[in-house]
């Protein structure tokens, strides 16, 4: 089994350079619990719930309404709720089959559209997001917000040259948008223009310091950047400085560790990695980095069993396969 450390463990980190995550999107918006035509008893319910993060209260509240006549106006706004609730709750794939099922009965507000296909893209399925974008983005030539989605589609189809088109777009309509700099830069990256991503995600950087929430993913990316450029020691300071913003973010730790190993310091490397499959035990590319560092260590069956592990997970996040959502209540 240790044959599959002949992969150099470059070509593992540079598979796993993902745009940011969907983390990003907006919260879905939604009508007060007031205007659901519920009792004020269940009003207030239904307000301590979501408030509360009692989220299964709010689903049976708002289920056991919905059963009452499903196919009503009044169900059609119950579902709408009912989906923000499960996308709140993490729970997109019924979210997406709420949002659905409100808009066979009466269309989506185009807020919940764009909330539908952010639900697609958690489920995996961004081809069914995309049409939802792309009509929301004709019906809406100045909101940056869906040129910038459509790039990212594109960008994690590696489809660089479009996506560089929707992230230009985002930028000309919002030229604060921060985040579309930082996929800009991506893109300039996987077609070898290294100079061109650097400047754009030194201006992502710039441009969210003061946001008063800076994301950690302009920093990861330049550190990529740099580290293909043969800067590591550069890299290793724009790591320590995304983990400031954001210690949790295994990304970040799975990063740093890459450049540790590559810069010598095994043992720093190793907790770093240690510390990416920690926060995220479905993080499969810190096992393969931690087998080659075993590997480098002499410790040959650690070596195997980070093989093993890596291998399961790369094979359980390949076969996942969610039910598509349902068209019709």
């Amino acid at each position: 089994m240790l044959l599959f450390l002949a992969l150099p463990l470059y070509e593992v980190r540079v598979s796993y350079i993902l745009a940011q995550t969907t983390d990003d999107a907006p919260a879905p918006v939604t009508t007060q619990p007031s205007s659901l035509d519920l009792t004020p008893e269940k009003v207030s319910r239904l307000k301590t719930a979501v408030a509360e993060h009692d989220y299964i209260a709010a689903e049976k509240l708002l289920l056991y309404e919905i059963e009452q006549d499903p196919h009503s106006p009044r169900a059609a706004s119950l579902l709408a709720f009912l989906g923000t609730v499960y996308f709140l709750n993490h729970d997109y794939l019924n979210a997406a089959i709420a949002w659905k099922k409100s808009d066979a009965i009466r269309p989506l507000a185009s807020e919940l559209q764009f909330s539908l296909a952010m639900a697609y893209i958690r489920i995996s399925h961004p081809g069914w997001a995309r049409p939802i974008v792309e009509s929301l983005s004709a019906h809406d030539m100045k909101n940056a917000l869906y040129p910038y989605w459509l790039g990212r589609l594109d960008y994690d189809a590696q489809h660089y040259v479009e996506a560089t088109h929707h992230f230009q777009r985002a930028i000309t309509l919002d030229p604060a948008m921060a985040r579309a700099y930082d996929n800009l830069g991506l893109c300039y990256f996987y077609q070898n223009e290294n100079q061109l991503a650097i400047e754009k995600f030194n201006q992502a950087i710039a441009l969210d310091r003061d946001s008063g929430h800076p994301s950690a993913w302009p920093y990861l990316n330049l550190a990529l950047a740099r580290q293909f450029m043969g800067q590591a020691q550069e890299a290793e300071a724009d790591l320590r400085q995304a983990l400031q913003l954001d210690p949790q973010l295994a990304a970040a730790h799975y990063r740093l560790g890459n450049v540790l190993q590559e810069l010598g310091q095994l043992d720093a490397a190793m907790q770093e990695q240690l510390a990416a499959a920690r926060l995220d035990d479905k993080y499969a590319e810190p096992h393969v980095a931690l087998a080659h560092i075993y590997n480098q260590m002499g410790q040959k069956s650690a070596a195997q069993e980070e093989v093993r592990i890596y291998l399961r997970l790369h094979a359980s996040a390949n076969n996942r396969d969610p039910r598509p959502p349902a068209s019709n209540p």
